[in-house]
């Protein structure tokens, strides 16, 4: 039973936990203190030690040491107490108040102040502060004034909230500590959902005077320990359950104060030196504030000590004895000068009449202390004195609570000016600010026009509030004078991908990259002890060389990421300052890399070329939406920078891991893909010529990018059913041709070529199409506006031809003309029909109509015996349109693109209907050579036969072109995913009722064809209505001749029905019949419904996105169709081997621009954009969310207002009172002078005069 009591009080030794094992070094590292010498109360009779602990509490030791108690008349923690391992700690359960638990501590007053900050934020979880609030005073039992908890709850606790900061007091359920605590509970549950940062709250408390304290020793820890407490509603010792941690300092002493001011005091100085920030990267330490409450006369002490240690203090002017009287010094003695020890004559006198007033408000204040103390504390009172730059008086009168968070923020500027005579004011509160993130307090204190900021004041905050994910100030600070172009250097961009949070993927694949980099150059020197390879993604910002160098990340490895996630739709990022070549394999670009980076490393001194694309793309890799859609706004190129980071997040959902990032970095890519979107149509709506040209422009900050590539690669289909793109793509589809001509005249000119030079087909008018200035593809308005110029189908495609005419306009003499270059009309007009893709396109539809028709005559009429009887000629033709076909796909296979081969071969086998080409073309040689033998011609007939429809169903991908079939053909193939769950359903039914039915209607029947047709095949005819009864009731069956010798039936003899249990079997055929024609059949319809409501709502644009890949094979395709294609294969062969003509057809709608052109494209482009933006930010303010937040500001700014108005009403009242008794007295002392004696009068007294009447305003 006292086990189980002990087992309680302590906490419990119950399993061993995680937690638990994690903690178990504490004992061993952190120490508490016992009382080790029995020094005799006078005032107690012997029964109490000095150290407040009854004589029964000391050990035998303590006890024993009757010389040295002798000697001693004073009790000293440090001389009569000793180190013992701590039996106090882990995780604190208050007994119904447990939502959380807490972490408590004991620990020796003597404890280093780096491992318990060490143990609360590693091991305890506590997030690292932006600032320590210290509130101290205010202690025992003395009641907090109600404008102090105002001030708490109000202030100190939102200003907390806001700036990431750690509230240290007491932590007891007394004083100020208990009020701390109640407005952190108010917090926490006002504004759950609002506070993105919790208010820390740590309790520092005596461990001897902690009400019940034996409920929380466990020598192995306590997870949790229950605490009791009662009488909550007064104040008392006990611990307050609204703190996150508790640390309880032990000096030996039992029911004292103050053992715990020591530790405080080295804890604050501790964290004051480490820097703010993920893994202290901040520009600045840690902010401390020590915050007087009130306070007795031992608190002057403290705030001595304190200030002597540079830390600065926030003093509540009226909230008590301390506070009040430094507030009084400060205010009423200012005025003096305070003259320094070595001043001579007047400075004594100064001091002396200094010291003489700081004794007045001493003896005011405190005037039941001795004389003896009064000197001391009057000395106290001097070296605050002197320190008074580190002192700021918070006076509620002239201060709102609202207001808070400026108080502290301009008490620690002061303090901070006085420590560092070189630092800026307005420097440092800046850092404050970012290490807050308070840019309502910059904007209003520091960028209100005042001052005039230099580079080098912003660059360190820039810094900080980039890593630290800060996108306001960083806007903040680029309006206000930071050149990007003169901050981001490749070394710097290097710092901030080493920044990069270790939870995040692209630490991941940055940290795989770096390993395969130094596994690659595994002959490099070795690391520096000092440096730890496995951080190697952690240093800030590195400025070694060497081997040291070449271990850390590099733009390499964020070139090599990049690669991997946008493909091959770019060209590799930051080759060029790493002196690589494109072509460069990875093998070589290793060793040239690690090359580079072993010697000087002269180009990360370099600027970037494109800052605001390269933090673009750092903020995406990080999922950071604020930062990301801020960079993208400054940056240039919209259209495609969003696209590209669509494509980007798109590409790193696939990558995660966990559910909720996944879900933002979805969101995120649709966000872009939107701004993409309208971007665009802002564009479109201001020219369309224009907008056409910045679809296929080639980017040269994207790799050689254009928008409809990486649009494709990022699969963003609402951006291809944008007007403007598919205006775009029925323009290249048709050619030079217009859009409206008839199906019809195509086919009819397709048979009779010579209509082309009729007016049966209308062709755009090609007379402007070649200047003698420019060249077509690089035509373009003057005007940013636009303007009304559509571009015909040879400013888009760059197709071999154009290229050689180009060419010869360049290089034609001065004095010819430019007609001299052009083709003839008989030329011209050929090959604007028949290069068309839509010429192109009908071509090979008829021609698979024909090659269809063809494999079915042979395969029904003309299919011949194998050799030497066949193949027919017909066959032969066949054999030869196949080839043409597979020389086709191994063109499309290995000579289509820039990337390697390898690569090729991986994008063509994406696709679906290139699989489907491979299958149909497999089948058919396999079927080929099994048809020309005799022992296997049957079966190959039999594959060319279902070779046969796999090539009929390629005809659905022709048609996905057809703007009613289209769409149809998406929902079909969406719906084909319904059927595969719909079949494994109807599997799961069909195999039940067919084993089933086969046991119970026949014992014995071991024929495996069989077998399968009455458990696989006669349950599926059911479904249809196929129920011969015959088979299933034996009632109906007649005269069969059948048998039941088991010898028979395995020599082929048909197994009579088994009669015994046919009843069951009628019973399961109608259960059977229920379910699949009931119940599966109407969920697969309601399947195929909500598929069919669902997508047809996005199926036109999934159409749209698919019928530009349609437009793109067929342009790239040469203009004949098969089998005819095999003379356009042998002219491509002939240029590109025999005559060395470049391909320029390779990548597909590319324009590329350059100088001027290229410059005004972009500015027109940053028009529309800022347009875009400035049409989204009026609509956010006209909506009701906007104009009720900003009604709720002018109210919160009315209220203010009338509480200004009444105190000064009320100090008006109070003038008013004084002036009427100052006049009341007047009044007197005239009346007793002028019936005294003393004075002769000359003249009368003088009289009230009524004021005049004011005149009214107009």
């Amino acid at each position: 039973m006292k086990e189980t009591e002990k087992e309680k009080e302590g906490g419990g030794k119950g399993e061993t936990t995680k937690t638990e094992k994690d903690q178990s070094w504490i004992p061993k590292i952190i120490k508490k203190r016992v009382c080790t010498t029995f020094v005799e109360d006078s005032f107690s009779n012997g029964a109490l030690c000095q150290c407040g602990g009854v004589r029964e509490a000391h050990g035998s030791i303590a006890m024993g040491d009757y010389f040295g108690a002798a000697i001693v008349s004073q009790w000293d923690s440090a001389q009569h107490s000793s180190e013992y391992p701590t039996d106090a700690f882990g995780e604190l359960e208050f007994a119904g108040a447990g939502k959380r638990h807490s972490h408590f501590l004991r620990l020796s007053c003597d404890t280093p102040p780096q491992i318990v900050y060490t143990l609360m934020t590693a091991h305890w979880g506590v997030p690292a502060p932006n600032l320590v609030v210290s509130v101290v005073g205010g202690e025992g039992k003395e009641k907090v004034k109600t404008w102090v908890r105002e001030v708490l709850r109000q202030g100190l606790v939102k200003a907390a909230q806001s700036t990431g900061a750690w509230i240290l007091t007491g932590g007891l359920r007394e004083g100020v500590g208990r009020c701390v605590g109640e407005a952190v509970r108010d917090h926490g549950t006002a504004a759950p959902s609002l506070s993105h940062t919790k208010v820390i709250a740590l309790g520092i408390a005596p461990w001897g005077l902690v009400h019940n304290r034996q409920q929380l020793v466990n020598p192995q820890g306590s997870f949790p320990a229950r605490y009791y407490v009662q009488n909550t509603s007064r104040d008392s010792c006990c611990l307050d359950n609204n703190y996150q941690a508790f640390l309880l300092v032990d000096d030996g002493s039992v029911g004292r104060r103050g053992g715990e001011t020591g530790f405080r005091a080295r804890l604050e100085d501790y964290i004051s030196h480490q820097r703010t920030g993920i893994w202290g990267s901040g520009s600045i330490e840690i902010p401390v504030l020590c915050m007087l409450v009130a306070g007795e006369a031992a608190m002057l002490e403290r705030v001595d000590l304190s200030l002597r240690n540079c830390t600065p203090w926030l003093v509540l002017a009226g909230s008590g004895t301390a506070a009040d009287l430094i507030c009084e010094v400060l205010g009423d003695l200012s005025s003096l000068p305070l003259a320094s020890p070595t001043t001579e004559g007047d400075g004594e006198g100064s001091n002396v009449e200094l010291r003489e007033r700081v004794r007045e408000r001493v003896k005011k204040y405190f005037p039941l202390e001795a004389e003896r103390e009064m000197e001391k504390l009057t000395e106290r009172t001097l070296s605050i004195y002197q320190n008074r730059d580190l002192i700021t008086v918070y006076n509620r009168e002239q201060e709102g609570p609202d207001d808070f968070d400026t108080v502290i923020l301009k008490a620690l500027v002061r303090a901070s000016k006085r420590v560092s005579s070189n630092a800026s004011e307005y420097t440092e509160e800046l850092k404050l600010a970012v290490a807050w993130n308070r840019v309502d307090i910059a904007k209003s204190e520091l960028f209100n026009g005042d001052i005039h900021w230099k580079y080098e004041d912003l660059e360190d905050s820039m810094t900080d509030a980039l890593v630290n994910d800060k996108p306001q100030f960083v806007r903040l600070f680029t309006e206000n004078g930071l050149n990007i172009l003169d901050y981001l250097t490749y070394r710097r961009l290097e710092s901030l991908y080493r920044s990069v949070s270790d939870s995040s993927l692209a630490y991941t694949l940055l940290q795989r990259r770096l390993s395969e980099r130094q596994t690659a150059g595994g002959s490099m020197p070795s690391v520096p002890a000092g440096l730890d390879p496995a951080l190697s993604l952690k240093v800030p910002e590195s400025q070694l060389t060497g081997p040291s160098s070449a271990k850390e990340l590099s733009l390499y490895e964020v070139s090599r990421l990049l690669w991997d996630i946008l493909g091959d739709v770019c060209q590799p990022f930051y080759y060029a300052p790493l002196g690589l070549d494109h072509s460069t394999s990875t093998r070589k670009a290793l060793k040239q890399v690690n090359k580079l980076l072993l010697g000087e490393c002269l180009y990360r001194d370099q600027r970037c070329l494109s800052p605001w694309a390269s933090l673009f793309i750092w903020a995406v890799l990080q999922n950071r939406s604020e930062m990301a859609i801020f960079f993208w706004e400054m940056a240039g190129e919209s259209v495609l920078s969003a696209l590209s980071g669509c494509k980007m997040l798109r590409e790193l959902s696939k990558l995660e891991a966990e559910t909720e990032t996944k879900l933002s970095m979805k969101e995120l890519a649709q966000r872009f893909e939107n701004l993409a979107h309208d971007v665009f149509s802002e564009c479109y709506q201001s020219s369309e010529s224009r907008s056409f040209t910045l679809l296929i422009r080639k980017s040269p900050v994207w790799g050689g990018a254009t928008c409809l590539q990486m649009a494709t690669a990022a699969d963003a289909r609402l951006f291809f059913s944008h007007d403007g793109v598919q205006s775009l793509l029925s323009q290249i589809w048709w050619g030079d041709m217009e859009r409206s001509t008839e199906v019809w005249k195509l086919i009819l000119t397709f048979f009779l070529p010579p209509l082309i030079y009729t007016n049966l087909i209308s062709f755009r008018d090609q007379e402007d199409e070649v200047k003698t200035d420019d060249i077509p593809h690089l035509r373009e308005t003057d005007s940013l506006d636009g303007g009304d110029t559509v571009l015909s189908l040879a400013d888009i495609m760059h197709t071999e031809e154009e290229a050689e005419e180009y060419n010869a306009l360049r290089n034609r003499p001065k004095g010819s003309s430019p007609s001299s270059s052009k083709r003839p009309f008989v030329v011209s007009r050929w090959r604007q029909f028949w290069f068309a893709p839509v010429t192109s396109f009908l071509g090979n539809v008829l021609m698979y109509f024909l090659f269809l028709f063809l494999f079915a005559y042979v395969l029904l009429v003309d299919f011949k015996p194998p050799l030497p009887q066949g193949p027919a000629p017909t066959e032969f033709v066949l054999y030869f349109w196949v080839f043409t076909l597979v020389c086709e796909e191994i063109r499309q296979t290995f000579f289509v693109g820039s990337t390697t081969v390898f690569q090729r071969m991986r994008l063509y086998i994406q696709d679906v209907w290139n699989k489907c080409d491979l299958t149909a073309i497999t089948l058919f040689i396999f079927g080929l050579c099994c048809r020309m033998f005799p022992w296997s011609y049957d079966f190959g007939r039999a594959v060319l036969c279902l070779d046969f429809m796999v090539f009929t169903l390629r005809l659905i991908h022709i048609f996905a072109i057809h703007k009613q079939l289209g769409p149809k053909i998406i929902i079909v193939g969406k719906m084909m995913k319904d059927v595969f769950f719909f079949l494994f359903f109807l599997g799961v039914w069909l195999m039940a009722y067919g084993v089933a039915n086969q046991a119970l209607l026949y014992s014995y029947d071991p024929r495996p064809d069989w077998i399968l047709r009455r458990v696989f095949y006669r349950p599926y005819l059911h479904i249809f209505g196929q129920i011969p009864l015959q088979d299933l009731d034996a009632a109906k069956v007649g005269d069969v001749d059948c048998t039941d010798n088991a010898t028979l039936i395995e020599a082929g003899a048909e197994p009579c029905m088994n009669p015994y249990a046919n009843w069951l079997v009628i019973i399961l055929l109608v259960v059977y019949l229920l379910v699949t024609n009931i119940l599966l059949l109407n969920l697969l319809i309601a399947m195929f419904s909500y598929t069919f409501s669902k997508v047809q709502e996005h199926s036109d644009t999934y159409w749209k996105f698919q019928r530009y890949n349609l437009i793109v094979e067929y342009h790239s395709r040469p203009s004949l169709a098969p089998p005819f294609i095999i003379l356009s294969h042998l002219h491509l062969f002939i240029k590109r081997n025999i005559r060395k003509v470049p391909s320029v057809k390779i990548r597909h709608f590319v324009l590329e621009l350059r100088g001027r052109k290229a410059s005004r494209l972009m500015t027109w482009e940053a028009i529309q954009k800022e347009n875009l933006l400035s049409a989204q930010n009026k609509r956010q303010r006209e909506s009701d969310t906007e104009r009720l937040k900003r009604t709720s500001v002018k109210v919160d700014n009315v209220l203010k207002q009338m509480a200004e108005i009444r105190d000064h009403d009320r100090r008006l009242r109070v003038l008013e009172a004084e002036l009427e008794y100052c006049s009341s007295a007047l009044c007197w002392m005239v009346e007793a002078l002028s019936q005294s004696n003393l004075i002769k009068h000359t003249r009368p007294p003088p009289t009230l005069r009524e004021p005049l009447p004011t005149s009214p305003r107009c």
